[in-house]
C-alpha cells in the first residue's frame, strides 16, 4: 500500500507543478480526490486489507492525501496570482490617450418655452398653481359653465375614465379649485400637462398648456389686452404685431382670440398664416359670471379675465416646427438643435 501511495504522490506532484491554470488544477483534484479519484479509491480499498495492514495503510493514505491536498492549494495560490497579475496587465490604461466624449444632454424644446413663458408671467406678478391631471367632471366642465349636453363639450374631444371623471381638457380646473380655497385680488398661472382625443401634424392627444387668470376689483379688458401685448413682445419681440379677435369660450364674456403677425412671412401672407398674415395664439376673455357663481364669488364686487396657451402652439411658432409629433419622437437628430 505505501508503494501505490509514493507512486501516486510522484505523479500528482508532477501534475499539479505541471499545472497552468486553474481549470487544469481543478481537473488533477478531481482526478487525485474526486469522489472516484485515486486516492479516494484508496481509501476505500483499505476494507479489503488484514486487521494488521490497516492502520498503517490508513496513516500512509491520509498522510497522501493531505500533501496533495496542500500542493493544490499553494499551486492554486501561485496560478491565481500570475492571473491576477495579467489581467491587471491586460486591463492597464493608457493616460496619454484622448478622454472619452459623452453626449451632451439638453433641455426639451416644450420645457424651454414652459420655462420662459412662466418666467415672463411671473414677471409680472402672478403666481403658480397646479392641479391633478385626473379630474372630475364638475372641475373640467360644470364649474366652467359647462353643463351636461352643453354642445362646447364636443370641442373637447375628452377621454372618459368613467362617467364623471376625465384627463383634464385644459389647465381651468385648477382656476375653480384656487378661486373655491382663496379670495381676491388673485393673478394666477396654472402650468401642465393636458389631454385630447386628437391627432396629427398640429395636435396631440398630450400636450402642455399655461391657463392663467386675474380677478380683482375693476378688471376691465384693457388689464388683459395690456397683459398680452406685453406677453408677446417678451415672448416673440417689441415689434410683433398683436390683435385681439372676437371668439366664444363658454367660460368667458366677452371672449377673444390673440393674434399675431406671421413670424415666418412677417405678415405678407404664407402658407403657415394661410396668407392671412395671422396666426392666433391662445383664447381669452373676461370670466364668466356663471363661473363666479360656482365659486360664491360677488360678480357685482369683482371681475376678471382668464386665458390659456398651448405651449406647443408657441414653440412650433418660435422655432419654424412644422410638425408637432417632432416633440414627442425622442429624435436626438431633432432634440440636439435645442
Amino acid at each position: 500500500m505505501k508503494n501505490k501511495v509514493d507512486k501516486l504522490l510522484k505523479e500528482a506532484t508532477r501534475a499539479i507543478t505541471a499545472a497552468a491554470s486553474s481549470r487544469e488544477l481543478d481537473d488533477i483534484r478531481v482526478r487525485y480526490l474526486g469522489k472516484k479519484g485515486d486516492i479516494t479509491v484508496l481509501l476505500k480499498s483499505l476494507g479489503q486489507l488484514s486487521p494488521e495492514e490497516r492502520p498503517s495503510a490508513g496513516q500512509a493514505v491520509n498522510t497522501g492525501r493531505k500533501i496533495v491536498e496542500k500542493e493544490l492549494l499553494e499551486r492554486k495560490n501561485d496560478i491565481e496570482s500570475a492571473e491576477r497579475e495579467m489581467k491587471l496587465q491586460e486591463e492597464q490604461i493608457d493616460i496619454t490617450l484622448p478622454g472619452v466624449s459623452f453626449r451632451r444632454g439638453h433641455r426639451h424644446p416644450v420645457t424651454r418655452v414652459m420655462d420662459e413663458v412662466i418666467q415672463i408671467f411671473t414677471g409680472m406678478g402672478f403666481s403658480v398653481r397646479e392641479g391633478p391631471e385626473v379630474e372630475s367632471d364638475y372641475y373640467n366642465f360644470e364649474a366652467l359653465n359647462l353643463p351636461k349636453n352643453h354642445p362646447a363639450r364636443d370641442m373637447q374631444d375628452t377621454f372618459y375614465i368613467g362617467e364623471d371623471t376625465v384627463l383634464r381638457t385644459h389647465t381651468s380646473p385648477v382656476q375653480i379649485r384656487t378661486m373655491e380655497s382663496e379670495t381676491p385680488p388673485l393673478r394666477i398661472i396654472s402650468p401642465g400637462k393636458v389631454y385630447r382625443v386628437d391627432y396629427d401634424v398640429s395636435h396631440s392627444p398630450m400636450f402642455h398648456q399655461v391657463e392663467g387668470f386675474m380677478v380683482d376689483e375693476n378688471v376691465a379688458f384693457s388689464d388683459l389686452k395690456g397683459t398680452f401685448v406685453h406677453f408677446v413682445n417678451q415672448f416673440f419681440g417689441e415689434d410683433t404685431p398683436v390683435r385681439f379677435r372676437p371668439s366664444f369660450f363658454p367660460f368667458t364674456e366677452p371672449s377673444a382670440e390673440v393674434d399675431i403677425g406671421c413670424v415666418m412671412c412677417s405678415g405678407k401672407g404664407c402658407r403657415l398664416c394661410s396668407s392671412t398674415g395671422w396666426i392666433e395664439i391662445l383664447g381669452s376673455g373676461m370670466i364668466h359670471p356663471e363661473v363666479f357663481r360656482h365659486v360664491k364669488y360677488d360678480k357685482e364686487k369683482f371681475s376678471g379675465f382668464a386665458f390659456g396657451i398651448g405651449i406647443e402652439r408657441v414653440a412650433m411658432l418660435r422655432y419654424g416646427i412644422d410638425d408637432i409629433r417632432l416633440f414627442f419622437e425622442n429624435d436626438m437628430r431633432f432634440l440636439e438643435q435645442f
